[in-house]
């Protein structure tokens, strides 16, 4: 991604030939890249069809009646202003729709062309590591905008549903998705700042608190950092004061996750979007995390390397501490991660346990008050 300061969000906003985006929308469908994003349009279609067949002839007949006490004269004046009213707003909606979104796609895949990316519609199940992507059903990303230099990087917008029938529940996130020189322990900062109702976190999982770590300064203010038991003094080396400051300045209304060779911003809204500042913000972001990245491929896990035979057992220099100028009279490390840091242990959340337990109380106080009752 190119620099906050130079980045050109000019066709976000631009005036658009609607003509120019039909034809990239039909090329689209064309090339089967949005064989999935006419059913919602087509489901409202069908929904106002069916209220203008069956739900206004029942307006008639009452209205009918009203106007005529019975006759059989024509329909009011009253019904034909609605009936046009509501045929319009159907119309007009599924038109606006069509063209909006045509509209959409065609921006953001120009505003990625201007700045060297790519856009793309989006796809089914996305193939990351991320807390985010392995819950629920039915999952989808959308309008991925990516690059490729100096490294991969992809924003996008995100949804999951949990549960079905009336508990169902969709879960929308807009992310963005950096690859990493080399895998890391997995790590979490929580952000404070977008934190819920008594402190409780907003991600979607919960870690043990054993895996908590304080940092120095006013991080903490800001994230609350997990990582795996045993890897402290990894992350001590991984956030430094200058590594801290970068997050704190630029991602504190973000959560962050560090897993493989992946590292996640996470927001509980799109990301990808037509507004300038959002997209000004986060190449802003990505750069200020980029330029302290490569501190971060030079960590190698001592763990891993005395698994290995082949590695000296004293070639964890940069977990351990050693200077890079000595490191590199020793054999180079294993790229990698030992198993006990690839996953944080998932824990309890207990604000989510009061309100099932008050829940709980609340059922058990209606079924004895119903018994005493009668």
């Amino acid at each position: 991604m190119t620099d906050a300061t130079t980045f050109d969000p000019t066709p976000l906003t631009a005036p658009v030939d609607r003509k120019a985006a039909q034809a990239f929308s039909a090329q689209l469908r064309r090339e089967g890249k949005l064989s999935g994003t006419l059913v919602p349009i087509i489901v409202f279609a069908l929904v106002g069809a069916a209220f203008l067949f069956i739900a206004v002839p029942v307006f008639a007949t009452v209205a009918s009646s009203m106007f005529s006490r019975g006759s059989s004269g024509p329909l009011p004046l009253l019904f034909v202003v609605f009936f046009l009213i509501v045929a319009s707003f159907i119309v007009g909606a599924v038109v606006r729709a069509f063209g909006g979104a045509a509209e959409r796609r065609y921006r953001l895949d120009r505003f990625a062309r201007a700045n060297g990316m790519t856009w793309h519609p989006g796809i089914d199940n996305p193939a990351l590591p991320g807390m985010i992507f392995d819950l629920g059903h039915d999952r989808e990303s959308r309008d991925l905008v990516r690059a490729q230099n100096p490294r991969f990087v992809e924003v996008g917008n995100y949804r999951y549903e949990t549960g079905s029938g009336k508990n169902k529940q969709t879960h929308r996130w807009g992310y963005v998705a950096v690859r990493l020189d080399t895998p890391l322990p997995h790590m979490v900062l929580d952000a404070v700042g977008n934190n819920g109702l008594f402190g409780a976190s907003n991600l979607p999982v919960t870690f043990g608190r054993g895996q908590r770590l304080s940092l120095e300064g006013d991080f903490d203010r800001h994230f609350a950092l997990y990582c795996p038991e045993g890897y402290e003094r990894d992350a001590l080396y991984l956030f430094t004061p200058d590594v801290m400051a970068r997050f704190i300045d630029n991602a504190a209304a973000l959560d962050v996750e560090i897993i493989d060779d992946w590292l996640f911003l996470y927001a509980r809204r799109d990301l990808s979007t037509l507004d300038p500042a959002t997209w000004r913000w986060l190449f802003a972001t990505v750069a200020a995390i980029d330029d302290k990245l490569a501190q971060w491929a030079r960590w190698r896990d001592e763990r891993l390397a005395a698994e290995t035979p082949s590695a000296a057992p004293t070639a964890g220099a940069a977990a351990s501490g050693i200077p890079g100028e000595a490191s590199a009279l020793l054999t180079p490390p294993p790229v990698g991660v030992a198993r006990e840091g690839r996953r944080l242990r998932r824990g309890f959340s207990w604000v989510g346990g009061v309100i099932a337990v008050l829940a709980i109380a609340w059922w058990l106080l209606t079924v004895v008050t119903d018994i005493f009752v009668r």
